[in-house]
């Protein structure tokens, strides 16, 4: 391809709106233009950056025994109510009507879909184990779509789905899965970490993320999750799955005699610790949450953050978040008190359920608010002063250097961007859908499904994050959208552009991907568009030629080399 006729148009600044590395150099780099929020235009570069990532998820997920098939973008009601998720799925669920005022939805995932092709195509135990995939837009209406591709509201994903009899088909169908997601990853030169994760809104029992660790000291890295991982025995998981085992610290007050006393303007943990002269352990905080519009009130030790993600799944909720001020002054109306939050406890509290951490359940002599402005209860004890909720659960957020639930060593933490998951479905949908097999006994039994999607625009975007530098992007050569760039120092030179021709059609004839830069620009611009738009190798003809020597450049440490064309040419083919 040339330049002149490819459709890219490379910009001097970063986008105005772009706030991680990665969307800032696909919109510069000329590979997508946004269309609307959270929409963008996949322009030839980005189209070829993403058919190569298909190519492989395809090979790898046909090798492992998948079959593609096409499932509609628009699907109907009826199959998220069977389900049960047509009410709790959230906003993030695009609904609409068609001229008949039939209730559809744009798909953000696939599971009814294809546990009703299931449910009319396999009748008996010897139609199983099946498992069949499909690459296809999604949609997902996120109510702040942000980081480029990394959070869109349309996107490209491969979603697979398998079919099991039992367990122990399913725990082979997720490890042959697991191992088809390591060799897309190498192949696409990601590193990833598979993490123990939270199912979310697809529902399960087990599930895994594959993350790409980002370098948290480069400059608006996109990573969205924290990892935490043991580097002697290789547990690892994200954030909202992550457990550990504390390390010591003083749980039992100084305070022996329980009490009322002021405690003025004390509106944090670390206020409140700083005042009384104590550590933050040994403080209970209460923390009032909203889960599917129910108040929820969390206790936990002072010096711990709670997981939101762990307490909704406490409540088997699908969306939360802190409580307004307006509503915790209609809780105290309600319990008869009239306190702001930082003075707030568990006791007397009315239309709200409370959840304990289990770092609280050993705490003695304790700090904890008490209903009233600027006081708080001290010296407290669980079945004395105040009662211990029936309802304990891990809801902390683990920290670093926290032990290993497995062996005992400190827990490291990294950024990841997610960019696979897998999960063990069970019969989550197949018993609600009534989705069956005859088994070998001639009995009714639900399909043991299990769940697992790629990000393939997400991918992409993720290896940006991973292979840049500050001059571009460096893209892996398994992906790239060309392998190579020939680029004349001057197009007016005859000598130059007849080697970069010769060159050029030489690649050309072997079935090499190359760029021809036959611009009529100066050469700085031609090189730095070279480097931006991230081509692995570059070859550049110029003064040097009169020499018969090119220069040749790759880019991933931006390695050069003076050699011959047709040296450049071979070096090329050998790679």
């Amino acid at each position: 391809m040339r330049m002149s006729k490819l459709f890219v148009q490379t910009l001097r600044e970063f986008p105005s709106d772009a706030e991680v590395i990665s969307h800032k150099l696909l919109v510069r780099a000329g590979y997508i233009r946004k269309l609307a929020n959270g929409i963008y235009n996949y322009l030839p570069l980005m189209w070829r950056v993403l058919k190569k990532i298909e190519s492989i998820v395809r090979e790898e997920m046909d090798n492992a025994g998948a079959q593609e098939l096409l499932m509609p973008f628009v699907q109907p009601a009826e199959l998220w109510q069977e389900s049960g998720r047509w009410d709790v799925y959230g906003k993030e669920l695009m609904r609409l009507k068609d001229r008949h005022s039939r209730e559809m939805c744009l798909g953000p995932t696939h599971e009814e879909v294809i546990t009703s092709i299931a449910r009319e195509g396999i009748r008996s135990y010897k139609q199983l184990p099946i498992n069949l995939y499909q690459i296809q837009s999604k949609f997902r209406d996120e109510i702040r779509p942000r980081f480029g591709l990394l959070r869109g509201r349309e996107f490209i994903m491969k979603d697979a789905y398998s079919f099991d009899i039992d367990e122990e088909g399913l725990d082979k169908s997720y490890q042959i899965m697991a191992d088809a997601y390591k060799r897309i990853f190498e192949r696409c030169g990601l590193e990833t970490k598979m993490v123990q994760s939270d199912s979310g809104a697809i529902g399960g029992s087990v599930s895994h993320e594959f993350m790409v660790l980002v370098n948290e000291e480069s400059e608006n890295n996109a990573g969205e999750n924290d990892v935490f991982y043991c580097t002697k025995c290789g547990y690892s998981a994200n954030s909202n799955h992550a457990v550990s085992v504390l390390n010591p610290v003083i749980t039992e007050g100084k305070y022996t005699k329980s009490e009322i006393i002021d405690t003025p303007n004390t509106h944090s943990i670390d206020e409140l610790a700083n005042f009384l002269n104590i550590p933050e352990s040994i403080i209970c905080k209460c923390l009032i949450y909203v889960v599917d519009g129910k108040y929820v009130a969390a206790l936990i030790r002072g010096d711990r953050t709670v997981e939101e993600t762990k307490l909704m799944n406490v409540f088997a909720g699908n969306d939360i978040r802190i409580a307004r001020n307006d509503e915790i002054e209609e809780i105290m109306q309600l319990s008869g008190y009239s306190a702001i939050a930082g003075f707030i406890g568990p006791k007397g509290l009315k239309n709200v359920e409370i959840v304990a951490d289990e770092t609280v359940k050993d705490l003695k002599n304790f700090v904890i608010g008490c209903n009233v402005n600027d006081k708080h209860l001290v010296g407290a004890n669980w079945g004395v002063d105040v009662e211990l909720p029936s309802k304990i659960a891990d809801i902390r957020l683990v920290e670093e250097n926290d032990k290993c639930i497995d062996c005992g060593s400190p827990l490291k933490v990294t950024k990841g961007i997610e960019v696979g998951n897998i999960f063990k479905l069970g019969t989550k949908y197949s018993k609600k859908m009534n989705a069956t097999f005859t088994d070998k006994n001639g009995q009714e039994k639900p399909f043991i499904m299990g769940c697992y999607g790629i990000g393939i625009s997400r991918t992409a975007a993720a290896a940006v994050e991973r292979h840049h530098d500050e001059y571009g992007i460096i893209w892996p050569i398994a992906i790239a959208p060309y392998k190579v760039i020939v680029v004349p120092v001057s197009d007016q030179d005859e000598t130059q552009m007849k080697v970069a021709e010769y060159i050029y059609n030489k690649l050309l004839d072997s079935k090499v991907e190359v760029l021809l830069d036959d611009r009529s620009e100066r050469a700085g611009v031609k090189l730095k568009d070279a480097d931006l738009i991230g081509i692995p190798y570059r070859i550049t003809v110029g003064k040097t030629i009169k020499d018969n020597l090119v220069e040749f450049k790759t880019r991933a440490g931006n390695i050069t080399e003076t050699i011959s064309p047709d040296d450049a040419i071979a070096k090329i083919l050998s790679i």
